[in-house]
């Protein structure tokens, strides 16, 4: 994406059906030392719209809405929807920017199905149902209807199966499976559409996994963030059925590196598009392609 458009952090990025890709940013707003969040709404715009082909901005919105926007995803309609961790809600948006559904009660958290506790994600399927990985504060994922009646939820605290330390994000795949980055357990769990654990990916190369995504053929992305210090973690982990077979990027601040990868998405036509929180940009990578810059 061109520089001059993105001047903040990138916390995150989406693309839309038509490979269209809409872009995350917090206008300014950091997320303190002191974990103290501040709840006064953001009066810039947050969301860029930027056309997948030229890299030209083609809307702004996302101005007075959010507090600390964290992700950003775009459902099979192409509504949007923003996790806001300081605000403990998820908001659904038109492809627009018109407020379609609010989940979850501003600037109050809580354990109940009523409220999150710094919602990290949200992924939604093709019926409609919304997947929240309620990441930072309780430690659990919750499923919603397509109008925002609560479903069920699963997980707690801990190391074991089924079990999380900061989910952080939260992906689907065509059959309904759910995958969860369990950031601070450095694995991926899997789930059924209904929370019922079937596995988990493990171990090395797993160091800080960031954000999940499940391409139309399987084939899952990993985010890893890592810094220059040997060994060199930061990039994008390909992987199928579990085993990584190819790795995107490297740490560092020329084309094609990262100095802290936040977040992917994955376009229909198989284009990857990183946001690079530190260095303040979106690449796009293309498979079997020269890697592209925009």
């Amino acid at each position: 994406m061109p520089e001059n458009e993105l001047l903040d952090e990138v916390s995150a990025v989406a693309v839309d059906s038509h490979d269209d890709v809409f872009v995350l940013t917090r206008a300014g707003r950091k997320w303190p030392d002191s974990d103290i969040l501040d709840e006064s709404l953001i009066p810039a715009p947050t969301i860029f719209l930027f056309d997948g082909r030229t890299g030209n901005v083609r809307a702004k919105w996302g101005e007075k809405v959010f507090a600390l926007p964290h992700s950003i995803a775009v459902d099979p309609s192409d509504n949007v929807w923003v996790a806001d961790v300081a605000l403990h809600q998820v908001f659904k948006f038109s492809h627009d920017g018109k407020l379609l559904l609010t989940i979850g009660e501003r600037a109050k958290s809580g354990t109940d199905p009523n409220h999150f506790n710094r919602p990290s994600d949200v992924a939604v399927a093709r019926d409609g149902s919304v997947y929240v990985s309620d990441g930072y504060g309780n430690n659990r994922v919750l499923k919603f209807a397509a109008d925002g009646k609560f479903l069920r939820e699963w997980g707690t605290k801990g190391t074991g199966a089924g079990e999380f330390d900061l989910p952080h994000a939260i992906a689907l795949d065509a059959v309904g499976h759910v995958y969860v980055a369990d950031r601070k357990n450095r694995r991926i769990e899997v789930f059924d559409a209904n929370g019922k654990y079937l596995t988990q990916w493990t171990g090395p190369p797993f160091v800080s996994p960031q954000d999940v995504k499940i391409g139309s053929d399987g084939t899952a992305y990993v985010i890893e963030s890592g810094n220059a210090a040997p060994p060199d973690e930061s990039g994008v982990l390909v992987m199928q059925s579990g085993v990584v077979v190819e790795r995107v990027g490297r740490y560092g601040n020329y084309d094609g590196q990262f100095l802290d990868p936040h977040w992917v998405a994955v376009a229909k036509n198989g284009a990857l598009y990183v946001a690079d929180f530190e260095g303040r940009r979106v690449q796009k990578f293309v498979r079997g392609f020269k890697n592209s810059q925009r």
